[in-house]
C-alpha cells in the first residue's frame, strides 16, 4: 500500500534501525511522519498531553520504544527493559483513550520469544505456548498493557517480531565474527547456575538434545517488517498478536554456513557454551540470545494472504550483503 500524500504516521522508538526503515519507506511515499522518543523531535516521552495532541487525527501509530535486550541483564538493565516497554504502551494508552480522533490502527510492537524454547515443534499464534523466564515476563506484560481496556475507535495488533534482519542489529555481530572465522555454529551444554540468575529468570536451561548448533532460529528481512504493516492497514480482520517471521525458520549450524557464505568467508571455527558464556560476559550480552530455539510460523498473516518478499533466509542475506 502506498501511502498518500497528507498521510500522518506517528512512530514512537523510531530511533532503531527498524525505525528508521519505516520512517523512511512511509515518507517516500509521500507521508508525514512525526516521531516520539525521548528527546523528540516532535513529541517526549513523559509529555502526555503532547502525545495525544500529536496522535489526535493520525491514520496511524507504530510503537518500537523499549530498551535493546543486547545487554548484560543485570538489576538496572532488567528495569530499564521493563520500563521502557511497558510504560511507554501505557503512556500512549492513555493518548489513545483521549484523543478526539484516535488513530484507527495501533501497531505495538512484541517479540517472538515470548513463547517457548521450541525444538520439537513450531509455535504459532493459536497453538504456540508461552515461555518462562525474564524474557517470557517482560513480553507478556507488555502485550497485556498494551490489549489492557476498551478503545473503541482503534484496532491493535501485536507485531511478534523474530529476529529482524538488516544491515544492522543483531546482524552486524554475527557478519563480524564470521568474518573473523568465528562464524561456525553455537553449540548448548551444560553451566552452573547461579541463585542469582535463577530468581532474575536469566539463566537458559540446557535441554537434552540441544547439541550441535540444532537450535532453531526464526527470522525476518526488515524490507518484509514494513511490508506487514502496510498489509495490516489493508485488513482490518487481523487484530491481537501477529507472528512478524519468514515462513521458513532455519537452524543455528545453516543459518552460520549461509552468513560465511555470504561475507566470502572460508573457516568458521564452533563455539561451545562455555566460551559463549565467557564471551558474553565479557561483552556484556546474554547466552539466551544464541542459545534459545525461536521455531515460529506467521500462520495469521499467511492465511490472510501476505507473500513474504524473502522467505528463505540465504536470499535475505544476499540482498543485505549486496546492500
Amino acid at each position: 500500500m502506498s501511502g498518500p500524500t497528507g498521510e500522518r504516521i506517528v512512530l514512537a522508538g523510531a530511533s532503531g534501525f527498524i525505525g528508521s526503515r519505516i520512517a523512511e519507506a512511509f515518507r517516500s511515499n509521500g507521508a508525514q511522519v512525526s516521531l516520539i522518543g525521548r528527546s523528540g523531535p516532535d513529541a517526549r516521552w513523559g509529555d502526555t498531553d503532547a502525545i495525544t495532541r500529536l496522535i489526535d487525527g493520525a491514520d496511524l501509530l507504530v510503537n518500537l520504544a523499549g530498551k535493546s535486550v543486547n545487554c548484560r541483564y543485570t538489576p538496572e538493565n532488567r528495569a530499564e527493559i521493563f520500563r521502557s516497554r511497558v510504560d511507554t504502551t501505557r503512556e500512549l494508552h492513555a493518548a489513545v483513550r483521549r484523543a478526539e480522533s484516535p488513530p484507527p490502527l495501533w501497531l505495538n510492537s512484541s517479540t517472538a520469544t515470548i513463547y517457548r524454547h521450541a525444538d520439537d515443534r513450531p509455535m504459532t499464534e493459536a497453538a504456540g505456548e508461552l515461555g518462562e523466564g525474564f524474557s517470557v515476563e517482560v513480553a507478556t506484560a507488555w502485550e497485556e498493557e498494551f490489549f489492557r481496556g476498551y478503545l473503541p475507535g482503534t484496532r491493535r495488533a501485536a507485531l511478534r517480531m523474530a529476529i529482524v534482519l538488516g544491515d544492522g542489529s543483531a546482524l552486524a555481530p554475527i557478519r563480524a565474527l564470521a568474518r573473523a572465522g568465528l562464524g561456525g555454529p553455537q553449540f548448548d551444554g551444560h553451566w552452573p547456575a547461579t541463585r542469582a540468575r535463577l530468581a532474575a529468570g536469566t539463566y537458559h536451561r540446557y535441554r537434552a538434545g540441544s547439541r550441535g548448533g540444532r537450535q532453531r532460529f526464526s527470522w525476518v528481512h526488515l524490507d518484509d517488517v514494513v511490508g506487514v504493516i502496510r498489509f495490516l492497514r489493508e485488513h482490518p480482520e487481523l487484530d491481537g498478536p501477529i507472528n512478524v517471521s519468514a515462513p521458513h525458520p532455519t537452524d543455528n549450524r545453516t543459518f552460520m554456513a549461509s552468513v560465511r557464505r555470504a561475507v566470502g568467508a572460508r573457516v568458521g571455527l564452533p563455539t561451545w557454551r562455555w566460551m559463549l558464556e565467557v564471551g558474553s560476559a565479557a561483552i556484556r550480552t546474554e547466552t539466551e540470545l544464541v542459545l534459545k530455539s525461536r521455531w515460529v510460523l506467521p500462520e495469521r498473516l499467511e492465511a490472510a494472504g501476505y507473500a513474504f518478499r524473502f522467505r528463505d533466509h540465504e536470499a535475505a542475506l544476499a540482498d543485505i550483503v549486496r546492500r
